[in-house]
């Protein structure tokens, strides 16, 4: 009841603009896992692999349902596609739950429409099976040719999905349950929203229950009754801080013109000129005729015609500690393109005028 009654009280002075912790951090060794398998796509219309590897695992896939090939018989089923199979295990995923698995082709299968995976395990890190899976797969791609050698792909064609096609066959182990302590990490590495974050927790659920340890992690006590720890951490990722501000940052993508800039970059006073030099050349051949006693032949003699022109230059000067509506207004009344507004950030940041982290990518 207590508890209970701290989670209204705490609902009714939440703050309209915070954000939810669940929203900011994840808890530490709660995550997912990712498992692998290698199979067999069957019921192929001809699109199948031509690979040895896949008459490989045909014969193998045989062997073991008591079906023996005589030696040096190659099974060249052409409806037949060797693949791999990936899925995603949630956390406190349970035996008997069932998840969605990506099937994509490893040898030259041309298509997977139409196919069914055949019984594949699939393995974590450890290389213990987790989970199996089987199942008719979802292509959304398509191939079609003709006898001319014209041919026509929509989409990719290799890669399939079955949707809740593995069932967990056994359980990641967790020390969520015993654990003393839980470790909350933070998406985005700042103090102040860690110190925030700990001073929340501790503002309801009591002094050094959350101890900041750095701008990353934040430790916090819990109970040890399995029941008791689940109230307790719905409680906390349904709290809402207010995170700090992230720092300065100018994000340029130097192959798309793209330029992101925080509201937070400020410009120390600098002046800056912009001006574009334009180079055209254009050709004009000419033809050489020579006189009809001459002897010669009529040739075609390149002439090029090269003209620079040079915008009228434009200069202005950023103000101290200018912010980032006026930068962006000062470059657009210059009429520069993305490509001159990164090289003019550029310069600012080398002159040490830019306050900010410029980031090319």
């Amino acid at each position: 009841m207590r508890i209970i009654a701290l989670l209204l009280l705490f609902a009714i002075t939440l703050p309209a603009s915070a954000e939810r912790i669940k929203d900011l951090a994840s808890i530490a060794g709660v995550r997912d896992n990712q498992l692998v398998g290698y199979g067999l796509v069957v019921g192929l219309n001809g699109t199948g692999d031509k690979t040895k590897f896949t008459g490989q695992a045909l014969r193998n896939m045989l062997t073991r349902l008591g079906l023996t090939l005589p030696p040096g018989v190659d099974p060249k089923a052409k409806n037949v596609a060797a693949v791999s199979v990936h899925a995603v295990l949630p956390a406190f995923a349970k035996p008997g739950q069932t998840i969605d698995v990506t099937v994509s082709s490893i040898g030259d299968a041309k298509s997977l429409r139409g196919g069914s995976l055949l019984m594949t395990p699939l393995k974590g890190i450890d290389n213990q099976v987790y989970a199996i899976a089987q199942g008719n797969l979802v292509v959304g791609g398509l191939t079609a040719s003709g006898q001319d050698g014209s041919k026509i792909t929509v989409n990719i064609p290799s890669v399939g999905r079955i949707p809740n096609g593995a069932t967990v066959e056994r359980t990641v182990p967790s020390a969520f349950s015993n654990a003393k302590f839980i470790t909350l990490n933070l998406h985005q590495p700042d103090f102040t929203t860690a110190q925030r974050i700990a001073a929340a927790i501790n503002r309801v659920l009591g002094p050094d229950t959350a101890r900041p340890a750095d701008s990353t992690s934040i430790r916090v006590g819990a109970p040890q009754d399995p029941a008791q720890k689940v109230t307790f951490m719905s409680m906390i990722e349904n709290m809402t801080v207010d995170p700090g501000e992230a720092a300065a940052k100018v994000i340029v993508n130097s192959r798309t013109g793209t330029v992101v800039i925080s509201r937070h970059v400020r410009v120390h006073p600098a002046a800056v000129s912009h001006g574009n030099l334009v180079v055209t050349i254009r050709e004009n051949p000419e033809v050489s005729q020579p006189n009809p006693l001459a002897g010669g032949t009529t040739t075609v003699v390149p002439r090029s015609d090269i003209n620079v022109e040079e915008e009228g230059k434009h200069m202005f000067m950023f103000d101290p500690g200018i912010s980032l509506n006026e930068l962006v207004r000062a470059v657009n009344q210059v009429g520069a393109a993305p490509s001159d507004l990164v090289a003019i950030l550029e310069a600012l940041k080398s002159a040490g005028a830019l306050q900010a982290e410029l980031i090319v990518i």
